[in-house]
């Protein structure tokens, strides 16, 4: 055999041992990476104020922290609770008032919450007319259309009420018996004076001609966590590191948001928004942004849950004598060890 072909052959035989030691070795690794570990999770309501939420599912955030997350939607902090205690929830987002009452309760499981998500209230207080300058005062006597009575939607109205020299209990009526999915409905019906609502719905409802927002209730309250990711006391010991992986997509994905321009953003979470146009969750997004309401770390600091207590027990929801231990509402671990 001439000598250049027999060279030939041990390159070309060489190449093939390679590239079969190389897609061995991809197999290998591929075969000895653990499969993610399934996690339920549950959001309050579907709301561009959880757009970092979003963000990870989207951007692989969560994937890439070694879990596979099923999301649905409860319509309601009342349902994720109930979600969360009867175990069919692994993990939901609501908001920290229900882990107070929960811990004030007989119930065996105690939830805990490991991460933050929005500083505080993204409601907008919606007028039916638009109204160059905007007075508290002319809320007297009218009907305002809130959320569940002890929800923090509710609680949150009722702080930036009292704010202004506002009873909330005898000088407006809230208007607080409708279900998420049809407050839209019984506003374009007609229903109430004014109204709090939140994005895609309230920039729908302006877009429509038929509400113009007045007011931002976070603004009027300040820096209150109003969403948080909560699990129970029993998931966390079985389950820590899977608590430490959430909690990692979760600062990844506060620190994205914050470097993303909103019509980049839009165009990642415009999945979760079908029916909404990428320009109007654009808008949503930079208006929540330009109001600070996206946490920029996943740490529930104890001056937020002393504030929140204050507030329930001024809107008469939680007694006095019965304020709750932050160290027994929230683990810090998870947020402080989050990289």
């Amino acid at each position: 055999m001439p000598a250049f072909l027999s060279t030939r052959r041990i390159v070309l035989q060489t190449a093939l041992a390679a590239v079969f030691v190389s897609t061995s070795a991809g197999a290998l690794a591929q075969a000895a990476k653990p499969a993610p570990t399934k996690v339920r999770y549950e959001e309050v309501v579907r709301s561009i104020l959880y757009l970092p939420a979003y963000v990870a599912l989207t951007q692989g955030f969560f994937r890439d922290a070694g879990l596979d997350v099923q999301m649905k939607t409860s319509q309601g902090t009342d349902k994720g609770m109930a979600a969360l205690l009867s175990g069919s929830a692994d993990i939901v987002l609501i908001g920290p008032e229900a882990t107070v009452y929960v811990q004030n309760s007989e119930s065996p499981v105690k939830p805990r919450i490991f991460s933050g998500l929005t500083a505080t209230d993204g409601f907008m207080l919606m007028s039916r007319t638009k109204e160059t300058t905007f007075d508290w005062n002319k809320l007297k006597g009218k009907t305002i259309m809130g959320f569940r009575p002890g929800s923090n939607p509710d609680v949150y109205l009722e702080t930036a009420l009292r704010k202004h020299g506002i009873d909330p209990k005898k000088d407006v009526t809230i208007m607080n018996n409708l279900s998420p999915p049809a407050r839209a409905g019984a506003w374009m019906a007609g229903r109430g004076d004014y109204g709090i609502f939140l994005e895609p719905e309230a920039g729908t409802l302006e877009r429509e001609g038929k509400s113009f927002p007045v007011a931002m209730i976070g603004s009027e309250v300040g820096p209150v966590d109003y969403t948080v990711f909560t699990t129970t006391d029993a998931f966390i010991a079985k389950n820590p590191q899977v608590v430490q992986a959430w909690t990692n997509a979760v600062l990844r994905s506060m620190k994205h948001v914050q470097a993303s321009t909103p019509a980049d953003l839009a165009k990642q979470v415009a999945e979760f928004f079908p029916a909404i146009p990428q320009d109007q969750i654009a808008s949503a997004i930079e208006r929540y942004k330009k109001n600070n309401l996206w946490k920029t770390s996943p740490l529930v600091e104890q001056v937020a849950i002393d504030k929140l207590q204050d507030m329930l027990i001024a809107s008469g929801v939680l007694e006095s004598g019965k304020r709750v231990k932050y160290q027994d509402v929230v683990v810090t671990d998870f947020a402080k060890r989050a990289k």
